[in-house]
Parts: structure tokens; C-alpha cells; sequence
């Protein structure tokens, strides 16, 4: 079952974060109120994939108003190959449309051979015509990844 995603979720989604191998984990942005905030800002748009009495997939999903942005997006070793990262994607583009969004990007470590095959596999295209930049605003704000 695919459902929006709530705080009431969080530390089951947390707890499969943890579990991904390469996932990387913000110390801010990925706390318990860092989700909450972003789940205030879009109450509609992150999913998470509930199999078997728990978390089984997660996606991160918000807008600026013109483009959405998918995150953290994740299914279970376990629960792999079974259609539900396409299921999730699929809600949350359905969401971004009823709020009026047009076009969709993400963020795919470029070492993450799993998830650069599933995006290509659905039809996402890879961009080769512009050059992702960040400014780290909060140097607190650390990124730690998984190395299962």
C-alpha cells in the first residue's frame, strides 16, 4: 500500500534510511524536525510504501512552486523488484500534478549503480547540459553515509 507519507512515520522511515547501503543521512535536514518541516511545507507529496505492517519505501517529495524535487527515495533490499519505487513515483507525480507542478528533478549520487538504473529504466532522463552546484549554508548540517 502506497499512502502519504506523516510524522507518525518518521522513525520507521529513519529506521530504513539506516538500513540502505550509500544512503547518506543529514544530521539537520534528516532529524526528526527537519522532516517535520519539510513534511508542514508539503503535506501531500512524500509517500511512503507500508508492506507486511511496516516501512517498506520511502520518497521525500516537495515543490517550490514551479518544479518538483524528489529525495531520499528508497525501498527495502527485501522488497526490491516488486513495482513498488514505481509505484511510489508514480503518487507522488500524481500529487506534484494536482498541485499544478509541471516538470520533476532529482539528485542520484552518481556511484549509486542501483538507483541510476531505476531512474533510467522508468524513462527519467539524465541531464548532461548543466552543472549541479550547493552552498553549504549550515556546516552543522553533515552528511553521513551508510556503509553496510
Amino acid at each position: 500500500m502506497i499512502r502519504a507519507m506523516t510524522m507518525e512515520d518518521y522513525e520507521e522511515v529513519y529506521t530504513l534510511w539506516k538500513k540502505i547501503h550509500g544512503f547518506g543521512i543529514r544530521s539537520i535536514d534528516d532529524s526528526r524536525e527537519g522532516v517535520e518541516r519539510f513534511l508542514k511545507r508539503n503535506p501531500a507529496t512524500s509517500v511512503v510504501a507500508v508492506e507486511d505492517g511496516r516501512v517498506v519505501g520511502v520518497i521525500l517529495c516537495g515543490h517550490d512552486g514551479r518544479i518538483g524535487s524528489l529525495y531520499h527515495v528508497c525501498v527495502d533490499e527485501g522488497y526490491r523488484r516488486q513495482g513498488i519505487g514505481k509505484a511510489m513515483v508514480v503518487q507522488t507525480m500524481e500529487a506534484l500534478k494536482a498541485e499544478g507542478i509541471t516538470k520533476v528533478s532529482l539528485i542520484a549520487f552518481a556511484e549509486n549503480d542501483i538507483g541510476n538504473a531505476f531512474w533510467n529504466t522508468i524513462g527519467w532522463n539524465k541531464r548532461s547540459d548543466l552543472n549541479y552546484y550547493d552552498f553549504v549554508l549550515n556546516m552543522e548540517n553533515i552528511i553521513a553515509f551508510n556503509e553496510q
